[in-house]
């Protein structure tokens, strides 16, 4: 073995589980781990980071200062209205994560593709000033041609288009395929980590943009786990009805995910010729503090992660839920390969009585982090966490609800992934109204489930319990789909191919290696 290779890994500033699954990887498989390394392992280059940071500071400077002085005068909350709960997570979310905490909100919920894609779609078309849209995955199918036309219309009738996409998730489409939303001024550019044009200097696969953000006429956002794709309206064959979660929000937060988005839309077009998105041309911010207990203003909290930082915005938001719950957690995710913080402050929850619910999907969207999946279900099951398999096709929402008043909605997953290595955004709400909403759906999805127990795992076979172990060993690294994000579908299959056959031959190699002892 060479050891340079180990060196590489040893060096990066990353999750130490991380760190020794790649060193197993380059031990076992030096060359052909190496190649992995190239394409999953590599991190984000200084510039990179620094371009990220700086985007950061200028809107830091621009709009914490008075929240920041609010908070040091104990006067962010309503003295009345002051809840332990809700001021800790808060002050927790805006010292962590730089979070300002909005009143002024109306929100609805959408659990349906057809119905969230209508109301979006008609927003878009009736903007009269700007769109800004970010998402994972923007296909070039029916709902993505959907999507665009309206976006083009928008454009045609004089709003300033943006649009940012990960060309992993999005595979299959085309720069060409925003070239009319161009001719009609708008602007579309892939995000930073995943431009095509770079790929063959850079062939990372990891740091993608994994938000679904939409903001119209400043003062329309959309935040949550539905991206633009025929299967995300019930069109998949192989997911059939996908079970997602997306709010619609009317008010001052839209004005903080418009942040976000310029923050990545600046860093994305630093070697384009587009213009910047300046802080000038978003709608004046002031804070407008009301009863958090009203339930027609809903307080919320736009909260990102991003791999260029240490902060862990949303899972440290995740763990001030846990820590402070009194009666239930009920949590919806697709994928849950979570960190032992996050499974440790599971565990303490269910052991002290408090109700842990945790929803999954029957089906994988990729076997490798299904069988992760299994792994940790069968863990927390075994220690008093309730696990639950949604059997309505696919769960894909990621919510957590807890209490009277808390509840989180967003893109990230319950995953390493999530946590640490791509760019996520989640909005954490304080609402009665709201937040007994979210907890009736959860319920109700309930009655689509089955729930698993000890002996549901105790049954299955030996070669799917091996499975699910060496799943687990090397989950912080391909905790997703890989693909390349190329235009070649041909060649991203066959890279996809090559990976699955290279997972099967470590799976058959450590085998026979236990079976010979």
């Amino acid at each position: 073995m060479d050891y340079q290779y180990v060196w590489t890994v040893f060096r990066s500033r990353r999750n130490v589980v991380a760190t020794w699954a790649w060193m197993l990887v380059l031990t076992i498989l030096p060359s052909i781990g190496f190649i992995l390394y190239l394409f999953f392992g590599r991190q984000l280059s200084h510039d990179e980071i620094f371009a990220i940071q700086e985007e950061q500071k200028k809107v830091q400077r621009h709009y914490l200062a008075e929240q920041r002085d609010m908070l040091k005068e104990h006067d962010l909350l309503p003295e009345k209205e002051r809840l332990p709960r809700v001021r800790m997570l808060s002050e927790l979310n805006l010292n962590n994560d730089d979070a300002i905490l909005t009143f002024d909100n109306q929100v609805k919920v959408f659990i349906s593709g057809p119905e969230l894609f209508y109301q979006m779609i008609t927003d878009i078309k009736n903007a009269k000033k700007s769109v800004s849209l970010e998402f994972y995955t923007f296909y070039s199918d029916q709902l993505g041609h959907r999507a665009l036309k309206a976006l083009e219309e928008a454009a045609a009738n004089g709003a300033k288009v943006r649009v940012i996409y990960d060309t992993s998730g999005s595979r299959g489409t085309k720069p060409s395929f925003f070239d009319h939303l161009r001719e009609l001024g708008g602007e579309a550019q892939p995000f930073i980590s995943t431009s095509k044009k770079h790929w063959f200097t850079t062939p990372r696969l990891n740091y993608h943009l994994h938000r679904k953000l939409v903001i119209i006429d400043h003062h329309i956002g959309y935040i949550g786990g539905f991206n633009i794709g025929d299967q995300y309206v019930n069109k998949s064959p192989k997911f059939g009805h996908w079970r997602d979660t997306h709010l619609r929000v009317i008010g001052q937060s839209p004005i903080l995910m418009e942040v976000r988005f310029a923050m990545d839309w600046n860093t994305s077009i630093r070697r384009t010729n587009l213009p910047k998105f300046e802080l000038k041309e978003l709608k004046p911010f002031t804070v407008n503090r009301k009863d958090i207990n009203d339930n027609k203003n809903v307080a919320m909290q736009i909260v990102s992660s991003r791999p260029d930082n240490q902060h862990y915005g949303i899972r440290r938001g995740y763990e001030g839920i846990i820590a402070g719950a009194k009666k239930y957690i009920y949590i919806q995710t697709p994928y849950l390969i979570s960190e032992e913080s996050i499974l440790e402050a599971l565990i303490i929850a269910a052991n002290s009585g408090i109700d842990v619910r945790i929803m999954v999907p029957c089906m994988p969207d990729h076997p490798f982090v299904y069988r992760a999946t299994e792994y940790y279900a069968k863990y927390l099951v075994a220690l008093g966490v309730k696990v639950y398999k949604y059997n309505d096709g696919f769960i894909h929402a990621k919510t957590m609800v807890s209490g009277s008043n808390i509840f989180s909605v967003g893109s990230a997953n319950q995953d390493f992934r999530s946590y640490t290595l791509n760019f996520e955004v989640n909005s954490f709400n304080y609402n009665p109204a709201l937040t007994q909403e979210l907890k009736k759906i959860f319920e109700k999805d309930l009655d689509k489930c089955t729930l698993l127990i000890n002996d549901y795992f105790a049954q299955q076979s030996s070669w799917l319990k091996f499975k699910q172990y060496f799943s687990r060993l090397l989950s912080p690294i391909f905790n997703e789909k890989p693909s390349i994000g190329l235009s070649d579908g041909g060649f991203t299959l066959y890279f996809k191919n090559a990976v699955l056959f290279l997972y099967l031959f470590f799976i058959s190699y450590i085998a026979m290696i236990t079976i010979k002892k």
